[in-house]
């Protein structure tokens, strides 16, 4: 009965705290797409505007914004097949993910505390359903309405954060069954048939197809073994489980590979030519620390935060991070034999963060919220035990705190607000791209992405002069920013200053030799001059960069008609259709 109980009241508990969490998130459904991933992702994708199998051989075959994630592609063609462009229906497929996630969060916390009390005998303040409601309910309620996770939830291009988080919490849940049962102590490979061991594979899998961070669950998988499943105590229990990992590690080293690939293609990588390894380590370590003290005090978030310039080991900034890590690290060590805990959540955090941490440098940031969506769950976690062994402390020793339980109920109550007033007010960051650059500009005058992106905006809104102005101030920021000059050069096409069009395309392709753009808006420019054999070289190569740029393919297929080749004209029509451009499928209806 007792544990029926307690039973009911996690889901209860789990129900209040994604409730509280969807009501919170209800002001995003007011946001926009904003200028930045959004136009690649969703509202000038054309691809995602037809749910047949053209669009799914591109989802699951094609690589597109350096990424290979199909389920995120997926997702967002169902948005669209409901929706439209109609950006509340978007935000609120994310508000839902959120949601469920947090709930999923609740339950997982109490899981893993119920094993931990399993492995403590009974020991200290967690031997009674109390300790486990109260971490679960803390856990859930920092992971639902920390405004750390704004940027997840309220971006809809980071639909791929949220599906993620989803099948691996799932996975993780799946594999919590499964090692809790009577097949995890047979021998390999009987073990491997549970279904609960499958699902868990199943999700995993599913986890990568959304993002390919989720390729540190086999190590996290390990830890959790060690503990509190309490599945490694034995070097041959050891052995055991890392071969029992061998399909997930498999997986992972496969999402990897795509992961790189895909990355390169658009030429993601580039910064690590120029950034040594030294000075990446530095940075990771510093962005370990940044993100626990953000975690602490969220109160100076923003959503981009440039590469820094001056890195040196003997700075205070990057010398006290590094002895902070190994300071925290070397306690946690020590304190092993008392409390496993700690040693496993700080190995979960710095395991989770490794494929984004910046040792294999991808983007032009140093970090970004969404990354710790996954990674919080373990300092969370932290809180939530802290939480339930203040309160135990109370009930230890009622007669020295007589009004405990209303102080802690107050402390939650203005924990809640708190966050949610936080939250909010994040939320409303991501309003539309004016809001968020002009946020972002606040902050930092110095960021050429920043003024790129609002200038992509102003040309949108139909505001050449002011998007000019932007495009200047970030080519004088960052000389080599490539898109920079290519936007440019489209504001200079659309007024006919010409020769300064065709001085920035050119200008954009000596700086990226493979920047597909550039040579689709210069195939665009020759066309519009006459000059078909200089069009046609430009949209070839834009293609051969990218076979699935169907601007390009549409463009080739009307400068082939003007110049008469028809069947020519036809096949590039129709991979356009195929790719969903409304313009290409009238012209081949046209044709035929």
């Amino acid at each position: 009965m007792r544990i029926k109980r307690l039973f009911n009241v996690k889901y209860r508990i789990a129900a209040l705290v994604s409730t509280l969490t969807f009501l919170v998130y209800l002001v995003s459904l007011g946001n926009e797409f904003v200028s930045w991933d959004d136009p690649g992702y969703v509202y000038k994708n054309n691809a995602i505007r037809s749910f047949d199998l053209a669009f799914l051989k591109w989802a699951f075959f094609e690589f597109h914004e350096a990424n290979w994630h199909p389920l995120t592609w997926l997702s967002h063609a169902l948005d669209y097949a409901v929706w439209g462009l109609n950006p509340m229906g978007h935000h609120l497929t994310n508000n839902v993910l959120h949601t469920v996630n947090t709930f999923l969060v609740v339950l997982l916390a109490a899981r893993l505390v119920e094993a931990w009390k399993g492995a403590a005998a009974g020991r200290g303040n967690f031997s009674d359903g109390r300790a486990i409601v109260i971490t679960a309910g803390v856990t859930g309620l920092l992971f639902g309405l920390h405004p750390l996770h704004v940027e997840s939830v309220a971006w809809v291009s980071e639909r791929k954060d949220l599906l993620c988080a989803l099948f691996y919490l799932l996975s993780v849940m799946a594999y919590a069954k499964y090692a809790g049962s009577e097949a995890a102590e047979r021998e390999l490979p009987l073990r491997v048939v549970n279904r609960h061991y499958l699902f868990s594979g199943l999700f995993f899998m599913l986890a990568l197809l959304s993002k390919p961070m989720a390729v540190s669950l086999p190590v996290v998988l390990l830890i959790l073994d060690w503990h509190p499943f309490r599945r490694m105590e034995s070097l041959k229990m050891f052995r055991q489980a890392c071969l029992e990992k061998l399909p997930f590690i498999v997986l992972s080293l496969v999402s990897s590979a795509l992961t790189i690939m895909a990355q390169e293609s658009e030429k993601a990588m580039e910064i690590m030519v120029v950034v040594p390894l030294p000075t990446r380590v530095l940075v990771a370590v510093r962005a370990l620390v940044a993100y626990l003290w953000e975690m602490v005090l969220p109160v100076d978030l923003v959503p981009l935060y440039p590469y820094p310039k001056d890195v040196s080991f003997f700075s205070a900034e990057y010398l006290g991070a590094l002895v902070l890590v190994v300071a925290i690290t070397a306690w946690c060590v020590v304190t092993t034999r008392r409390r496993k805990i700690f040693i496993a959540v700080w190995g979960y955090y710095v395991v989770t963060l490794l494929p984004v941490i910046g040792l294999v440098q991808v983007g032009s940031q140093s970090m970004a919220d969404r990354y710790m969506y996954l990674p919080s769950l373990g300092p969370f976690l932290v809180a939530g035990l802290s939480a339930a062994w203040v309160w135990g402390r109370k009930d230890a020793r009622p007669w020295r705190f007589p009004a405990a339980k209303g102080v802690g109920v107050a402390v939650a109550l203005a924990l809640a607000l708190s966050l949610s007033l936080l939250t909010i007010k994040q939320i409303g960051i991501w309003k539309n791209g004016i809001v968020l650059w002009n946020y972002v500009i606040k902050r930092d005058p110095g960021i050429s992405l920043a003024y790129n992106n609002r200038g992509l905006v102003f040309d949108e809104m139909g505001q050449p002069d002011k998007a000019l102005a932007d495009f200047n101030e970030a080519i004088a920021l960052d000389p080599s920013n490539v898109e920079a000059y290519n936007n440019r050069g489209v504001v200079f096409d659309k007024a006919g200053w010409h020769d300064k069009a065709l001085a920035d395309f050119d200008k954009a392709l000596a700086l990226n030799l493979g920047f597909p753009q550039a040579y689709n808006n210069r195939g665009i420019f020759f066309y519009k001059m006459g000059q078909f054999d200089k069009a046609l070289e430009n949209f070839d190569s834009a293609i051969a960069l990218n076979p699935s740029y169907s601007e390009a393919c549409n463009n080739r297929g009307t400068l082939y008609l003007e110049t008469g080749n028809k069947e020519r004209a036809v096949s590039d029509y129709q991979k356009a259709c195929d790719l969903g451009v409304a313009i290409s499928c009238d012209a081949l209806q046209a044709l035929r």
